[in-house]
């Protein structure tokens, strides 16, 4: 699979989206961003912009927002570890009024999950406005790690933990190699197992097990790309240390800060 093009921290800000600019820069959200645009509030080198699609070089345009004068990105990105708690989703917000893992959290308008978790799914959740670094950490090529322990019900035979460590079939294609191993079994006929994958297709684990025959009855993931949540309760966060951020800066590519 070809990765994304290499590029310097300096090109990692380079032209992007207004919207996604005013996102970044922390004066609201994308959705809010478009009203703000809609209304005019919004100039670029002085000018009004023709839609929140227009691009923006932060190191060459102006922007100017309406109350606030100029605006920049900030120089300093944000990167927080959650340990995403069963029963909430990965979204902004949810028009049925569910819990989300943005509830109750102090973050920029900019910082986003990388990759999601199924609502019944708890563990291991980056957040950050490094879109760069999140566009990298997810896509398969540069190999971010994705710990999980399934309890599934049954008990695997070898066969079946060999499929799915060599590959399954799935609707959307082939999985890749991963490594299994199955912890325990309990005596309710459940199988406490280990998966490690460099993927991270929607209901990626859930499904692989199913097709060898095994339903998930619970999923944690218990770390991403080397961040782990032992020490992190459920539904809090914290923010990632700088040798956490240089390290997976160095895992996909990226200068160090």
């Amino acid at each position: 699979m070809t990765r994304p093009p290499m590029t310097t921290a300096a090109e990692s800000s380079g032209p992007m989206r207004l919207n996604r600019f005013l996102a970044r820069a922390g004066i609201a959200s994308r959705r809010h961003s478009d009203e703000l645009i809609a209304a005019g509030a919004v100039k670029i080198n002085g000018a009004p912009p023709t839609g929140p699609g227009d691009r923006v070089d932060p190191a060459k345009d102006r922007v100017e927002v309406k109350g606030r004068g100029l605006v920049s990105l900030p120089q300093v990105n944000q990167y927080m570890l959650l340990n995403k708690r069963r029963d909430t989703l990965v979204t902004k917000a949810d028009d049925r009024g569910r819990r989300t893992i943005y509830d109750g959290l102090t973050l920029r308008p900019g910082t986003v999950a990388v990759g999601r978790l199924d609502r019944d799914t708890t563990g291991a959740l980056l957040l950050t406005d490094d879109g760069e670094l999140a566009h990298r950490l997810m896509h398969p090529s540069y190999g971010a790690e994705k710990r999980y322990v399934a309890i599934v019900r049954g008990q695997p035979s070898h066969t079946a933990l060999r499929r799915l460590r060599e590959g399954v079939q799935l609707d959307d294609g082939p999985t890749a190699p991963a490594r299994v191993q199955r912890l325990h079994d309990d005596d309710e006929g459940r199988a406490r197992l280990e998966l490690i994958l460099k993927e991270g297709r929607k209901h990626q684990v859930k499904r692989m097990c199913e097709t060898v025959g095994h339903q998930v009855m619970l999923l944690r993931r218990e770390s991403f790309a080397g961040l782990d949540i032992r020490s992190l309760a459920q539904g809090t966060c914290r923010p990632l240390r700088p040798r956490e951020v240089n390290a997976l800066r160095t895992l996909v590519g990226l200068p160090k800060d």
